[in-house]
């Protein structure tokens, strides 16, 4: 389905019971909505709605061109619009990756909006700033951001060579099918300067100060995730004031929705129940 908010056009993938309890799924860098696919099936089955939203940048119809455009005011603000629009009040909000962060600010923005969150992979935005300028390791696990924050030069050593650079950093999505499901759409003309907007766009400053979620709230990390260390996992808890949990799944990279989308349903699904 199609949603218009805010003058764009975003494209959404829904499922589950039409009655169902609404869930907002917000995918990561570099891939869609499609990546919820193998999640989905147990949230529908218990009974749940789900809105797997292509977010700024990866829906064709909202794709503007200023990188300021994708400032994280603006993509909170989208993902309130596109709950406008379904004439959802309040949802159970996940994400992955670059939608984490969104989901972070979501609910420390909106809480009204936020039922429960479950951040994927992507720890409270403070936590991350702090780990930047205090561990070491995660300097270096984050050094590929300044490759991303370079016009043209981070596009051309992504897309080189029929994208292999892009394909590569893939690894762990699953088979051959399943990365070009994610890297092909990141070929079409603006499509992969869109979406490394999100990291020209960011700024630490406001990242630190990014506030609390105080709704209850479900961290997923995992141990082999070469982009996310320890430090910043586990600093977490510190910016949550909702009921807390953290769920560590072990021998999985930082594609978790692909490699591990049956805990991850778990996970979900106990947070969605904890609620009750």
């Amino acid at each position: 389905m199609r949603i218009e908010a805010r003058g764009l056009t975003f494209d959404v993938r829904a499922g589950g019971p039409e009655d169902g309890a609404p869930v907002l799924l917000l995918h990561g860098f570099p891939q869609h909505g499609g990546e919820w696919d193998a999640v989905v099936p147990a949230l529908h089955a218990a009974g749940l709605r789900t809105y797997a939203l292509d977010q700024r940048g990866y829906s064709p119809g909202a794709r503007p061109k200023a990188v300021e455009a994708y400032r994280m005011p603006e993509l909170v603000a989208d993902a309130v619009a596109v709950l406008d629009a379904l004439g959802v009040e309040a949802a159970h909000v996940v994400g992955h990756d670059w939608g984490a962060v969104v989901g972070w600010n979501l609910a420390a923005r909106h809480p009204e909006r936020v039922r429960t969150l479950t951040a994927v992979s992507v720890p409270h935005p403070a936590a991350m700033a702090h780990a930047l300028t205090t561990d070491p390791q995660q300097k270096a696990r984050s050094a590929y951001i300044l490759l991303f924050r370079q016009p043209g030069k981070a596009e051309k050593a992504l897309l080189a060579l029929g994208a292999t650079g892009l394909r590569r950093m893939l690894t762990g999505v699953g088979d051959d099918e399943r990365v070009a499901a994610y890297a092909d759409p990141m070929r079409e003309p603006g499509a992969l300067t869109a979406a490394l907007n999100w990291y020209r766009a960011m700024d630490r400053t406001d990242m630190a100060a990014t506030g609390p979620a105080p709704v209850p709230t479900t961290f997923v990390w995992s141990d082999r995730d070469i982009a996310i260390g320890r430090t910043a996992a586990k600093a977490c808890a510190d910016h949550v004031t909702g009921d807390y949990r953290f769920v560590e799944l072990h021998r999985v990279s930082h594609w978790i929705p692909d490699e591990a989308p049956a805990p991850l349903a778990e996970a979900i699904l106990a947070r969605v129940r904890g609620l009750a």
